[in-house]
């Protein structure tokens, strides 16, 4: 945990021990600047004083003296700091500074032993998945000084570049300095290569050293070293944290110089975890260093975005239409909002989870995304948001980072994706070393892998998308956003309104030729592996306008204080008179999935026959199109019977008519816990099963996955949950009943096979709880298809590198 623990240096100095070392050293000054530390460090880390005012009174110091830098300050001003900061820890904590070196070796023992638990080391954990209960050791170590003059310095070295994985020296070094210098930016640094100039044979000396421990631990070393009086100390070495790139890189370049083995480079020196940065353009690095983000959510859908601040729908589209680069904001979107969506270049909601509404379609999508950022207060009607003082008004630019869940206003330079590029057929993004480290790696890993990797996409575009990125065919395929378009929700709309059977018919048939166009071009571009289709899974509300803004429009104009014609207002209260109707209290446990199929026959009816009609069409062209059906939200074992025993026969018939020769398959999704229990009565009527672990975990839960953002952080701080359930697979409770789904339902019909689609299918923790379950393969959005294929692979050879490195 680099950074994350803390450090005290000079141990053991005291009014007497000073005057022996300056007499020693020949040097006053040196002496009561290493005791200065010493109190400042002692003060702070040990005793718990706030450090700004150390540093507010050798600011004073500095600007009475006239000088910039502390090298400039005598044995004189560092003796008045002494006695400065000794009467601040005084008065602060009402102890004086120990004088007894036992005492301050005792004391400062404790301090980095509790530094285990202070926020950023417990932020640092959480965030890389490591353990609480792995405690800590401490170090005590004997003094080398770099602050005894130019011939001393300290610095940091890696054996490789931690951020492009070049194989050069990278770091930096400072003259006459601790090491805490270097890493508070007290002063500026000079890159590592400069210690040639300065100290030429240390850093001779320093190069053998780090050939020397990176040929032994064969990985790239992050090195702390000190130079006292010309002679090089090392301090300590670890494996170096490094970016995405860099890893892939690093490994490629190591198995290229023998010092590892493709199968190490893949088991152990790629994190699947990170490999979405590979894919998506990020903020500039030095574009944020030091800035405190306007406001943070969660990473719902990763890479940075920049762009003009809108407020609605319409207004993205109409904005991206004549050039601008926008950014939705939203409280949370819906259905009506995609067309914003897709034309935006990130959004940003001040509501809702990572498996919200605008999560799940930006993941989809590859649009950036921050989520449920609740400290944005959004007003949608006066085209705004402001975070405490702050105002963002429309047309305002901000950058998302939706890696990082971060908000920022202003315009920050970003750096888009090489390996992206490559992926879909950049010749000159090909021959770059990067995309040559991750083919090699990647072909490795996929001889190795037993489970598919599938994508959810929901148009053919999407489903292209996911196919060059290696995808084994479509685990889900949501026909909801099908009708998402505004021809297609009107004609939606008329089967909701329609008041007879005939009505409801001719909605059908209208909506049948869009379907089969659809499902013919998801189906030719996966052709040749199997496309699972849901069926109309969300309750009707969803598709007409909102209930809220419907009864103030009505109310407006029937107190007069806005204008409408009759017949529009007419119109108006009966659609509001419908979506009353159609109102739910609960509406994700309400008239929704095969609920909506038993109520409504005709509507699943027609689904099936445009996607039976599609698959032959292309198998009359010599196209392999494997059509799958399922039924969503399935409780009991009959509701499945009864929905196949009225559906079956019309994909015969479509077959049977059309003379070729079509395998299709009816299943459902295991997503309430009753069903997962009671899987083996299900598989009976069912050729596979698909988890839907999005709402397996907010229905065993009883979380809200749209509302968990405004409590997860403090119930991941008390360590209520391990993680976010809606993230990473709870392996004791969602995982149990997985585990009784799929041990009954192999026991019932041994042929069933089984998968995953929620988003977890892109988490590598997850990826690999499913490899131990056995499931035949998982399914995510098209963007996160590499790292679940990187993470398949890890499973099998037994290491999964889910962590940040």
């Amino acid at each position: 945990m680099p950074g994350m623990m803390d450090t005290v240096l000079n141990v053991g100095l005291n009014d007497d021990s000073v005057e022996g070392l300056a007499a020693q050293t020949a040097s006053e000054r040196f002496a009561w600047d290493s005791y200065r530390r010493l109190v400042q460090m002692f003060g702070k880390t040990v005793m718990g004083v706030d450090g700004d005012l150390f540093e507010e009174a050798l600011d004073k110091t500095k600007e009475h003296k006239n000088v910039h830098n502390d090298v400039d300050l005598d044995a004189a001003d560092l003796k008045r700091l002494v006695s400065t900061f000794r009467s601040i820890i005084k008065k602060k904590t009402g102890r004086p500074f120990p004088q007894d070196p036992t005492e301050q070796l005792h004391l400062a023992i404790e301090a980095v032993f509790r530094s285990w638990d202070n926020k950023r080391a417990q932020d640092y954990r959480r965030h890389n998945k490591i353990s609480d209960s792995l405690g800590t050791a401490v170090n005590v170590q004997a003094m080398v000084f770099g602050n005894k003059g130019a011939d001393s310095g300290t610095g940091v070295a890696f054996t490789r570049d931690p951020s492009s994985g070049e194989n050069k020296p990278y770091g930096d070094y400072l003259e006459n300095a601790q090491g805490e210098d270097v890493v508070a930016g007290i002063r500026n640094t000079v890159p590592l290569h400069e210690m040639g100039r300065l100290q030429p044979q240390a850093w001779t000396e320093l190069q053998q050293h780090m050939d020397k421990l990176e040929k032994r631990f064969k990985d790239m070393c992050d090195i702390e070293f000190t130079v006292e009086q010309g002679k090089l100390w090392l301090l300590q070495t670890r494996i170096g944290k490094r970016t995405a790139i860099a890893e892939w890189v690093i490994a490629k370049d190591m198995v290229d110089e023998g010092l590892i083995t493709v199968k190490t480079a893949g088991q152990d020196r790629v994190t699947a975890g990170k490999l979405d940065e590979l894919f998506k353009p990020s903020v500039k690095a030095e574009e944020i260093k030091g800035k405190e983000p306007l406001a943070r959510g969660l990473n719902a859908s990763p890479g940075a975005a920049v762009g003009r601040v809108v407020f609605s729908a319409d207004d993205a589209s109409a904005w991206a239409d004549r050039g601008e680069k926008v950014i939705l904001a939203r409280r949370e979107t819906n259905p009506d909002d995609y067309h914003g969506m897709i034309a935006s270049q990130g959004i940003l909601t001040s509501a809702g989870g990572t498996n919200s509404h605008a999560a799940v379609v930006a993941r989809g999508e590859g649009i950036p995304a921050v989520c449920g950022a609740d400290a944005i207060r959004m007003d949608t009607k006066n085209k705004h948001f402001t975070v405490g003082e702050t105002v963002v008004a429309e047309g305002d630019w901000i950058t998302i980072d939706g890696t990082q869940g971060t908000v920022y206003k202003g315009q920050l330079a970003t750096e888009p994706s090489p390996i992206d590029a490559a992926m879909m057929g950049n010749k000159k993004a090909r021959k770059a070393k990067l995309w040559q480290a991750y083919e090699e790696i990647d072909a490795f890993m996929e001889r190795k892998r037993k489970m598919r990797v599938r994508a959810n996409a929901d148009t053919p575009e999407q489903a292209r998308n996911a196919r060059a990125r290696g995808a084994e065919g479509i685990g889900l395929c949501r026909t909801e956003h099908m009708f998402m378009g505004e021809e297609r929700v009107a004609e939606v709309r008329k089967m909701i309104f329609a008041s007879t059977a005939e009505a409801e018919r001719e909605a059908y048939k209208a909506l049948l030729p869009l379907q089969r166009r659809d499902f013919v071009g998801i189906f030719k571009a996966m052709d040749g592996f199997p496309v699972t289709v849901r069926l109309l899974d969300p309750p009707l509300h969803e598709f007409l306008p909102n209930h809220v803004d419907l009864e103030v429009e009505v109310a407006l104009v029937e107190a007069g204080a806005k204008k409408m014609g009759k017949k529009k207002l007419a119109e108006r209260k009966q659609v509001l008179a419908k979506v009353r109707d159609l109102h739910e209290a609960n509406p994700m446990l309400g008239l929704r999935g095969v609920r909506l199929g038993i109520i409504k026959p005709g509507l699943y009816a027609m689904q099936v026959q445009a996607i039976v009609e599609a698959a032959v069409q292309l198998k009359k062209k010599g196209l392999d199109p494997r059509p799958e059906i399922m039924i969503p939200l399935v409780a009991t074992a009959e509701e499945l019977r009864q929905m196949r025993e009225e559906l079956e026969p019309v994909a015969r018939r479509i077959i049977k008519r059309s003379g070729v020769k079509l395998s299709v398959e009816f299943g459902t999704m295991i997503e309430l816990p009753r069903a997962a229990l009671c899987a083996g009565e299900i598989a009976e009527h069912a050729d596979f099963f698909s988890f839907g672990t999005n709402d397996l975990s907010q229905t065993a839960f009883g979380f809200s996955r749209d509302d968990i953002g405004k409590f997860l952080a403090l119930y991941e701080e008390r360590k209520l949950v391990p993680s976010n359930p809606f993230a990473t697979i709870d392996e004791a409770g969602v995982g149990r009943l997985m585990q009784i789904a799929v041990q009954e339902g192999r026991a019932a019909e041994p042929k069933i096979h089984l998968g995953i689609c929620g988003e977890h299918g892109g988490d590598p923790d997850s990826v690999l709880f499913c490899h131990g379950l056995g499931l035949d393969y998982v399914s995510c959005s098209p963007f996160r298809v590499p790292t679940a294929r990187l993470a398949a692979g890890q499973a099998v050879l037994g290491t999964a590198q889910t962590s940040s490195k």
